[in-house]
């Protein structure tokens, strides 16, 4: 294949993860010459490196302080995420982008689905688990009018030019990864930067009432109660906020009324985002890994029927965030019967505090406190293996024993939530 001439010579990529790999690949088999770098590999800060490039594309996971990022810029080498190399790889089809603080790939997800039932050509990827540039260089061609139906966060919008989404949608905006910005207002820049480059005859899709947003699109906004073609299988009120941003992205693309209804009522969510595990002796196990900030496990917990009774299981990172909030809810209205935290972090470090004098329940309050029963909680950091280790022992109990009253999850997944049943076990990462 031969080069495009809007493409260097020579490019670097740093940091070598899913995206990036995708990236270089994408990038030898249109003939550029690749220096690919990872702190893995050797030295990823050398300025050597970049001697001759003309183009380095940042992994997400890399941030802009690394010392190779900052030498580029300062010899005003352009400085790109791999999703900016996807979008002009694919180019001219159609984006729709879709960013927030919490339901960006359920968001995503419906939107892939809404596509596929009325029959469009249609590729989701970014953030959601397939790099764009991947999607670019897959092994069969990409429709000429396909639709790519792209998640992005703000680590890849950080470094985004030209990328313009013929539709862009902004969920919500909470304070999260401020670790990695800084502060909550270079975390929104980076979230805004969605919008910046969009024209006239673009659509940007966001909460109603938001404020101003960079760029020439047409506005449409969405909102929890917005009559919808059908209600969204998918439970929770965050949910049905997440498909109505997702009928209206749909609905500025042009999308039958009947497809959309179709997806709504048979999407059935996405896995580690309030998935029903099992439900064994009268409880249910649930596995919303995915809330990865205090604003995802606060919406997933009033998601369940007011009168159910909850253990959850809490761990991860701070991610330099306040958990007074959470702290508080999980503490007020008395369902809670116990939270157990894993991770050192928020063992030591978070506004959690177990109250081991009842044995039931798990009293939650107070700044930066240690919990006193904290040698009873399981100490181990929370990942994605822990989450499918939570999911294995439910399947194997379930297996092992002669249970007169087992269910695993799988219809009915919205009743499932809604209906009275016993108490639930809620893994939130």
């Amino acid at each position: 294949m031969s080069r495009p001439a809007w493409l260097p010579a020579v490019a670097v990529v740093l940091g070598l993860a899913r995206s990036g790999i995708a990236a270089a690949e994408a990038l030898e088999r249109r003939g550029v010459a690749v220096r690919r770098v990872d702190a893995k590999l050797g030295p990823d800060d050398d300025p050597a490196l970049l001697d001759g490039a003309g183009l380095l594309v940042k992994s997400p996971g890399v941030p802009g302080e690394q010392p190779l990022v900052v030498e580029a810029r300062r010899r005003g080498i352009p400085v790109w995420s791999e999703v900016e190399l996807g979008f002009r790889l694919l180019a001219p089809r159609p984006f729709i982008a879709v960013t927030g603080t919490n339901g960006k790939t359920t968001t995503t997800e419906l939107i892939g689905a809404i596509f596929r039932a009325a029959g469009w050509p249609v590729e989701v990827a970014g953030n959601v688990g397939r790099a764009v540039s991947g999607v670019a260089d897959g092994g069969e061609a990409v429709a000429e009018d396909a639709w790519i139906v792209c998640e992005t966060s703000s680590f890849q919008l950080e470094d985004v030019d030209a990328f313009a989404p013929r539709i862009a949608v902004l969920l919500n905006l909470e304070p999260d990864h401020i670790d990695r910005h800084g502060s909550f207002e270079a975390y929104r820049d980076a979230k805004l930067r969605l919008f910046a480059a969009q024209g006239p005859g673009d659509t940007a899709v966001v909460p109603r009432g938001w404020g101003a947003i960079p760029g020439a699109a047409q506005r449409v906004e969405f909102r929890h109660d917005d009559p919808l073609p059908a209600e969204p299988l998918i439970p929770g009120g965050h949910n049905r906020e997440n498909a109505a941003a997702a009928v209206a992205a749909a609905r500025a693309a042009g999308v039958p009324e009947s497809a959309i209804a179709e997806a709504l009522r048979s999407f059935p969510g996405v896995e580690h985002r309030l998935e029903p595990v099992a439900e064994l002796d009268g409880v249910r196990y649930v596995n919303d890994s995915k809330a990865t900030n205090t604003a995802a496990a606060r919406r997933a917990l009033v998601a369940f029927a007011a009168d159910t009774p909850l253990h959850v299981i809490l761990g991860g990172s701070l991610k330099g965030e306040s958990f007074a909030q959470l702290a508080t809810e999980l503490r007020d209205g008395g369902r809670v019967r116990a939270v157990y935290l894993i991770g050192g972090q928020l063992l030591g470090q978070t506004a959690l505090q177990c109250d081991a004098r009842d044995h039931d329940t798990a009293a939650i309050g107070g700044d930066n406190a240690l919990c006193p029963g904290w040698e009873k909680a399981l100490r181990f950091e929370i990942s994605e293996f822990l989450v499918d280790l939570f999911r294995i022992i439910v399947e194997r109990r379930i297996a092992s024993d002669d249970h007169a009253d087992v269910r695993v999850a799988g219809d009915g997944r919205s009743d499932a939530f809604q209906r009275p049943w016993g108490e639930q076990v809620v893994v939130s990462h």
